[in-house]
Order: structure tokens, then sequence, then C-alpha cells
């Protein structure tokens, strides 16, 4: 593998290890649904309602992991027929993932540590990125490659808020210990935000090269 195909499979193979804590971290759930666990406050509205809980774990993993192969820019190219079928996958696994967190979000008994803020960000962003993955699909049905593109890199952005959150929430208990449930709020906000900071920033960097005068790119 040339230096070059090294470098293209950077970007996926970090996003493969952001999303490890969430997905670590829901298959250990689902193993432990799958035992009939022992009622405690913590797991109490999970073993009441299993189903959604387990299509989020299953779909938010799927559409993590498997939606990092699609930023492997030289793989893609050299494999288009595996980028369509694995989008095939992803947007089902993408909406399930959406809609099952805003039926959670609704319907859970919500435990200490959520606020009503914390809510409210749960549902404006798995709305969100519900509506960009709508939009993102829509976008190809019409051909239209780079919107296509940019609203599934934005519904992505918003489903790997887990693994960001994970990073910095988990940071701020090494550093600070404890945190109240508006600083829980507020940095779960921040996780979303900034990796649609970083997925505005590759849209918009894309976009300038694409323009360049005398360039062409190869999709």
């Amino acid at each position: 593998m040339t230096r070059s195909a090294k470098a293209g499979w950077l970007v996926p193979a970090g996003l493969i290890l952001l999303s490890l804590v969430p997905v670590l971290a829901g298959a250990f759930r689902v193993a432990e649904l799958s035992a009939g666990p022992e009622v405690t406050p913590a797991n109490a509205r999970f073993v009441a309602a299993p189903v959604p809980v387990v299509l989020h774990i299953v779909g938010a993993s799927l559409y993590c992991v498997l939606g990092a192969f699609q930023f492997a820019a030289g793989f893609r190219r050299r494999r288009p027929g595996w980028h369509r079928a694995a989008g095939r996958v992803l947007v089902p696994c993408g909406l399930v993932a959406a809609g099952s967190g805003l039926w959670m979000t609704l319907f859970y008994p919500h435990p200490p540590a959520d606020n009503a803020l914390l809510t409210g960000f749960r549902l404006v962003f798995g709305s969100a990125m519900a509506v960009s993955i709508g939009l993102g699909f829509a976008a190809i049905r019409r051909r239209d490659i780079a919107r296509h593109r940019a609203w599934m890199a934005r519904g992505y952005a918003i489903g790997m808020g887990a693994g960001t959150q994970a990073v910095i929430l988990g940071g701020w208990l090494l550093v600070a210990g404890d945190m109240s449930p508006l600083t829980r709020a507020l940095l779960s906000a921040v996780a979303w935000l900034l990796n649609l900071t970083i997925a505005e920033w590759t849209i918009s960097r894309r976009r300038n090269e694409s323009h360049r005068p005398g360039q062409v790119r190869v999709a």
C-alpha cells in the first residue's frame, strides 16, 4: 500500500476509533438485556421497553462504523458499487438510529442526570440528523452529488455525537470530577456542534477545491 493510500485511511480509522466507546457500551447494553438482568434504577426503562434501545444501538453502531468507510476517498472511487450498496444500508440505519433516539427522548423516563435543556438538545439534533439523511437521499435521487455528500456528511457528524461526547465528557470527569446536569447538557451540545463545524469546514473545502480554475475533481 502506497503512502497516499495509507493516508486515505486515516480519516475512516479515526472515525471508527471515535465510535469505539459508544459501540462497545451499546454492545454491553444489548448483552445485558438479552440475559434478563436484575432491574435497577439505571436500567429499569430499558428493561421495561427494550426494543427502542436495541434498535437504536444496532442502527447507530452500523451507521457509525460502516459510514466511516464512505470517507475513504480512494476506496470509494475504486469501488463505486460498494459505496452505493453501503449507502442503501446506511440510510435506513441512520433513520432508525435518529428515530429511536427521538422516541427514547420523548417516552423513556429521564434519569436524574438529564435535564430539560439536554432533552431539547437531543430533540433538535436528532431531528436534524433525520432531516439531513432525508435530504441527502433526495439529492442523490436527483443525481445532485455535491448536495448528497454535504447532507450525508452533516447527518453523519450528528450521528457521531456520542463518540465526541464520550471524549469531552470523559475528559471533564478526569479533570474536574462530577458535573452538574447543566454542564452535561452544555458539553453534549458542544460535541454535536464541534462535529458539525468540522463537517461544514470539510464541505466548504471540497466546494472550493472543485471551483479552482483549471482543476478537475475526480468524484
